[in-house]
């Protein structure tokens, strides 16, 4: 069972994580438009794992015997003047995800929730996983700076990614 706050905190955060898709969506959109779609399916695919992040907090609400709660969030930056700079802003708002789901386990430890930690551990986990490929990606590109041949290789390569669904225990 979930406390008021404790299921109040996990709604916002399934927010989040709802938003996080929107958000990848939109900068997917704007590396369309820059004729660069690798890196747009590479975003496409992390607006997927971020749907996926979204429905982990639904069930587990559901199964917790919680009530969901959708609400509304403000649309996504969707023009930057580089991809660097859309990389750096990916990361700033994964820095934020981290905060977040780093606070909701402060809480349900707080509450001596295990269920809520053991669950929210993952997303601990994930979150390492998050940003250490968001700053791997922006180190590629400020070392290949205004080189179009570099940019169009990043591309190439970051076209290769596939979305895998989460497995059942994860």
């Amino acid at each position: 069972m979930l406390s008021k706050k404790l299921q109040d905190a996990l709604n916002e955060q399934m927010k989040n994580e709802f938003f996080s898709a929107y958000l990848y969506m939109a900068i997917a959109g704007y590396f369309e438009s820059e004729d660069l779609p690798g890196i747009a399916s590479w975003m496409r695919v992390q607006a997927l794992e971020e749907m996926t992040h979204g429905e982990k907090f639904f069930n587990f609400i559901t199964e917790a015997a919680g009530r969901t709660d959708f609400r509304a969030f403000d649309a996504p930056q969707n023009n930057y003047e580089t991809p660097l700079d859309a990389f750096k802003f990916s990361l700033k708002h994964e820095n934020f995800v981290t905060s977040s789901i780093n606070k909701l386990m402060d809480l349900a430890k707080a509450e001596g929730n295990h269920a809520a930690q053991i669950f929210l551990q993952w997303f601990v986990t994930e979150q390492v996983e998050e940003e250490a490929s968001f700053s791997l990606i922006i180190r590629k590109l400020v070392r290949i700076g205004n080189d179009g041949n570099g940019l169009l290789r990043l591309d190439e390569e970051l076209a290769q990614r596939v979305f895998v669904p989460p497995t059942a225990t994860a």
